[in-house]
């Protein structure tokens, strides 16, 4: 069965940036399982998935607007130390905050006395992504997992 829209994908994948870091990788734990056409994962990868099946191994280069944006400058914020209520900021810490792309991550990149510089990019905007992928399973996707737009795995109750 090839991937289309409405199909439950499985597959493993290996991440890395331009440089050859590794981000994140699925060797060696459980594959990823999205439901295609869904918006599950970004939009690059999935289009690049499309008409795959179980078995094909795939290299992918996927540009940031294709992953996870390029860099908004006006997601990068100078705010008062007091706005972190007396906690002992450093840089790094990071926070879940609503920003204009939803739920996500806002990470305090530098401190100059009281001011601290917060960034809402998502940790992987601006970034070109590699992702050496090998698809496990492709099955239709059940009429719950379609109503509800994400796969039914274990664990998962509804």
């Amino acid at each position: 069965m090839q991937i289309t829209d409405n199909t439950a994908v499985s597959f493993h994948y290996t991440l890395t940036n331009n440089s050859g870091e590794q981000l994140d990788s699925s060797i060696g734990s459980e594959p990823l399982l999205y439901l295609h056409g869904a918006g599950n994962i970004i939009p690059g990868l999935e289009a690049a998935l499309l008409g795959k099946k179980a078995g094909d191994k795939l290299n992918v280069s996927i540009e940031p607007e294709h992953a996870y944006g390029l860099i908004d400058e006006n997601m990068v914020q100078v705010v008062s130390k007091k706005m972190f209520e007396g906690m002992d900021v450093e840089i790094g810490m990071q926070f879940h905050a609503d920003v204009s792309y939803g739920s996500g991550v806002i990470t305090i990149t530098a401190i100059d006395g009281d001011d601290v510089t917060i960034d809402g990019n998502h940790p992987l905007a601006g970034e070109h992504l590699n992702f050496d992928v090998e698809v496990v399973d492709v099955r239709p996707a059940t009429a719950d997992e379609i109503e509800h737009g994400h796969i039914h795995g274990t664990g998962c109750h509804h």
